[in-house]
């Protein structure tokens, strides 16, 4: 079960304790990267381009229920 990303006026939820603030986020990301490497070899990523981005499973931290949580309206957004 994948779950959305909170948006401005959204945000997670746990439905077995209420946690609002606390979560383990599995993700799956494609992305392309523009990597410095100085003159020792060391390496530096510059730039970072997400092309895609999957949440696998959302964990919550305080009861570890996993696929319990779900998209609740902030307060004091008119969603």
């Amino acid at each position: 079960m994948t779950v959305p990303l909170p948006t401005a006026t959204t945000r997670w939820r746990c439905k077995l304790c209420g946690n609002l603030t606390r979560f383990d986020v599995t993700r799956s990301s494609k992305v392309v990267e523009y990597v410095h490497l100085d003159l020792a070899g060391e390496s530096n990523v510059e730039e970072r381009e997400v092309v895609s981005e999957t949440i696998e499973s959302v964990r919550c931290r305080w009861c570890n229920a996993v696929d319990q949580v779900e998209l609740v309206d902030r307060p004091g957004t008119d969603s």
